[in-house]
């Protein structure tokens, strides 16, 4: 039976890296408190990084590519700035099968990885301007800045445990309130303040129940819905959430709007030469794969993303 071909480099700092950075990026964890489980799933993770690594760094465009030694020290010392001290940091390398010379080599390596891959996804062809106003015609909805309302609220909290506090008389309560703040629209903010700094169970009582700016999903759902279906300047009725009864008021509304291509333009271009980047370097390993001797049929690259980041953020 032939050896299995991941078998040989997992004695290897680099390897190990590759580990410890799959361990960080799917368990938040270190190699050493890996389940039997979960280490099999981290090794076959590692295994397709650190092949689609050596299959890159074999390439003629990885030859002769030299990493300054003040790039590595600064990705190294990233990794160090993640502990409290020296000690700390080096403990948890060699607990995780690392020292200090085998993070180098592979904080090198992979720096050299990112280079390369830089390089290949630079050779895209450019992005001209009927390509940036037909993604933008038809991903409108990512151009668009949502609606926004100034709101106030009051709270009364329910707990029935409390005589004063069940459901049924804090409703009534607050339904009173309700009934003081209605009124004539002049001085109905003023009326609200005042009575949310009186009565009000929430903390933004102190500022006479203000929430500032809202924009849609960011409150409980019964209370979002209320709010966006307010005039500007008038109170909703009683609102029940989990927490309570609420009252809201709708101070001021901006409606929502669409962001005009010409605004958008260079967010647009640079999702398009993004993704024509990552279309370029993934259709390079793919010539990789057919011109390596003796590849396997499933490629390396199933499921890994090409990103600029020059350290993996869970390295260590």
């Amino acid at each position: 039976m032939n050896p299995d071909p991941g078998a040989v480099a997992t004695d290897r700092s680099e390897f190990r890296y590759h580990l410890l950075r799959a361990a960080g990026e799917r368990f938040q964890a270190g190699v050493a408190d890996l389940s039997e489980a979960q280490l099999g799933e981290v090794t076959r993770q590692a295994r397709r990084t650190f092949e689609l690594e050596d299959l890159v760094l074999g390439s003629a465009e990885a030859r002769g590519l030299v990493i300054p030694p003040d790039q590595v020290a600064a990705a190294v010392a990233a990794v160090r700035g993640r502990y409290r001290d020296t000690q700390e940091f080096r403990s948890d390398l060699e607990r995780n099968g690392l020292d200090l010379e085998g993070l180098h080599l592979a904080l090198r390596r992979e720096l050299t990885f990112d280079a390369v891959m830089q390089r290949v996804g630079s050779r895209h062809a450019g992005v001209d301007e009927l390509e940036e106003r037909l993604f933008y015609d038809v991903h409108q909805e990512r151009f668009t800045v949502a609606e926004r309302r100034t709101a106030r609220h009051l709270l009364i909290t329910v707990n029935d445990e409390d005589a004063e506090s069940r459901r049924d008389l804090v409703q009534a309560r607050i339904e009173r309130l309700a009934e003081q703040v209605r009124g004539p629209a002049d001085g109905r903010t003023q009326r609200f303040e005042a009575l949310a700094r009186r009565h009000s169970q929430c903390p933004t009582a102190l500022e006479g129940g203000r929430l500032g700016e809202v924009v849609p999903g960011q409150l409980y759902p019964a209370l979002d819905a209320a709010l966006f279906a307010l005039p500007a300047g008038d109170i909703s009725g009683p609102v029940e959430s989990e927490l309570g009864f609420h009252l809201l008021l709708c101070e001021r509304i901006q409606p929502g709007r669409s962001i005009p291509f010409t605004q958008a333009r260079p967010q647009v271009r640079a999702l398009l030469e993004e993704r024509a980047r990552r279309h370029c370097q993934k259709a390079w390993i793919g010539g990789l794969r057919q011109g390596a001797a003796g590849s396997v049929a499933k490629s390396p690259i199933d499921g890994i993303r090409f990103d600029d980041s020059p350290i993996g953020e869970q390295a260590a």
